[in-house]
């Protein structure tokens, strides 16, 4: 009996609280959901009612275990639920479900299509994702054109991984000519937008033309937000810096070999 009641008043609560969430503006459902653990409830209503932006976050705390159990398969509901109604985050949360095996089997084929229709959204990490898939022939067949036409898209948008993967692209020539100058530029797009891996990539560009004062500002903020391996990396080319400087002898100058890139990374984060 108690149960039963327990479970009306929720259902009342609910249906409450999706009468005022029909009648508030954008900008009021954003507040609302500022804080996800919070407003919780408001967003298990939102979401019941078929708000795709509330089924995203929900997905997202399931998929976390933030405010509510850890559940895959239950965020992976709510996301195709949000991407049947064209949501493009939701449609690049589907793909990365089906990529990754988020509460499904992996399916590689299934991903590379929820990417395209993200990417077809005009979505970056959808555009970058979708490049990945295309590039390394993952569930697609491969085609490096087409790869490199989708980085350049979602650096175009401000993407910081996409503009170093576009970068790398120009730099060796993979399914696009040789452009180091572009390259270059891209590189240094990648850094100033924050991205370690690029901030490494173009100190190496600037150690090619001689400047081992940036170089070493450019290694130091990339050490801040890597990982043990490649710490250890940037340490190696900061002791190369250190050499340059103290004795020009052995100077690594713009006609000697500079250290080798990061590979393209396989699989990427969300």
């Amino acid at each position: 009996m108690r149960q039963s009641v327990a479970r009306a008043e929720h259902a009342e609560r609910q249906v409450s609280r999706v009468v005022q969430l029909r009648q508030m503006s954008g900008a009021q459902l954003a507040a609302l959901f500022a804080d996800p653990e919070a407003a919780g409830p408001w967003i298990e209503a939102a979401a019941a009612c078929g708000i795709a932006e509330a089924q995203v976050r929900l997905g997202r705390m399931l998929l976390e275990g933030r405010g509510v159990a850890h559940d895959e398969r239950a965020a992976l509901r709510w996301f195709l639920q949000a991407a049947r109604a064209g949501h493009a985050d939701a449609q690049n949360m589907v793909a990365r479900g089906y990529e990754l095996g988020w509460g499904c089997e992996v399916d590689l084929p299934a991903a590379a299509l929820w990417y395209a229709r993200a990417a077809a959204s005009g979505h970056a990490w959808g555009e970058y994702n979708y490049a990945n898939m295309l590039f390394d022939g993952r569930g697609i067949a491969q085609n490096q054109p087409a790869a490199v036409a989708y980085y350049r898209r979602a650096a175009r948008r401000g993407h910081a991984r996409a503009m170093n993967l576009l970068a790398r692209c120009m730099e060796e020539g993979w399914g696009t000519a040789k452009d180091m100058p572009a390259a270059a530029h891209w590189y240094r797009q990648s850094a100033e937008g924050g991205y370690f891996r690029a901030q490494f990539n173009h100190a190496v560009e600037l150690l090619r033309q001689g400047d081992t004062s940036a170089a070493s500002l450019w290694l130091t903020r990339a050490r801040v937000e890597s990982d043990g391996p490649m710490q250890r990396r940037i340490d190696r080319l900061a002791q190369q810096i250190q050499a340059i400087t103290g004795s020009q002898s052995d100077a690594l100058t713009p006609h000697n070999s500079a250290p080798r890139r990061f590979p393209v990374p396989a699989g990427q984060d969300t």
